[in-house]
């Protein structure tokens, strides 16, 4: 059994997408569940709603990942309100594509600061909350290591920089038997990348199963490195992506 009964969970962008998805299903395996969103209360209410049809306890905070203040903020009002914190999930993410010479130093910047620092920030604020065993996984891309298309440079290069967190981190914290892990989607069925959408048949043939994940998917293999069964992972960097970088 991998399930988490009683634990605590922060996912950040919690509400919508990949986040959304995950939350739930931190929920259905026994987590209390808190979120982070920037603008749309209205999904961030409907993923509470779920967490809460799952008979757990949720929270939703409004947190700008752009913000360290706000970061910190969310992570430890997250402590507050569940008494503790076991699992922190790095989903919040900036997706900006355009070629390079078009990027604005502002699009640059708030990616970076989205993607790369506020894992960083989100993590040590965590830490102190955090009992021996916890779990820190962060939502990366496979885009990290495979890039089929012009225009990733700054998304890719925000990504990347994931891996060399999770290995450092895991090396820091893993005494405490705190597991430190990156899961990169492949193109994943969301409102902000449908499957019907004008790239859809193209990236069809990048995968080898021939289609987009579902968010749930990306949902099962965090959960799972959220649970007891994962403890001996860590510092690993995990593709859910049909073999599109395989």
């Amino acid at each position: 059994m991998n399930r988490i009964d009683g634990k605590a969970a922060l996912v950040t962008g919690g509400g919508r997408g990949i986040g959304a998805a995950v939350a739930v299903r931190l929920a259905e395996q026994g987590a209390d569940v808190a979120i982070t969103y920037t603008r749309d209360a209205e999904r961030a209410a409907a993923a509470v709603a779920r967490i809460e049809a799952a008979g757990r306890r949720a929270l939703a905070v409004r947190a700008d990942s752009a913000d360290p203040d706000a970061v910190r903020a969310a992570v430890d009002r997250a402590a507050k309100v569940f008494g503790r914190l076991d699992i922190l999930v790095n989903n919040a993410a900036e997706f900006t594509v355009a070629p390079l010479e078009e990027l604005t130093v502002e699009q640059i910047d708030r990616t970076l600061k989205v993607n790369v620092r506020a894992p960083l920030l989100a993590a040590r604020a965590a830490l102190p909350h955090m009992s021996d065993g916890g779990r820190i996984i962060g939502i990366g891309s496979n885009v990290a290591s495979y890039i089929p298309f012009p225009g990733f440079s700054l998304y890719s290069t925000s990504k990347a920089a994931l891996i060399g967190m999770t290995k450092a981190l895991a090396r820091e914290v893993g005494g405490r038997g705190i597991t430190v892990n990156t899961v990169h989607p492949g193109a994943t069925d969301t409102d902000m990348n449908p499957e019907d959408g004008p790239l859809a048949k193209t990236i069809h043939g990048y995968t080898a199963v021939g289609r987009y994940a579902r968010p749930e998917e990306i949902a099962a293999m965090v959960t799972y490195l959220a649970g007891p069964e994962a403890a001996y992972v860590t510092g690993a960097q995990i593709a859910v992506d049909g073999g599109f970088t395989a």
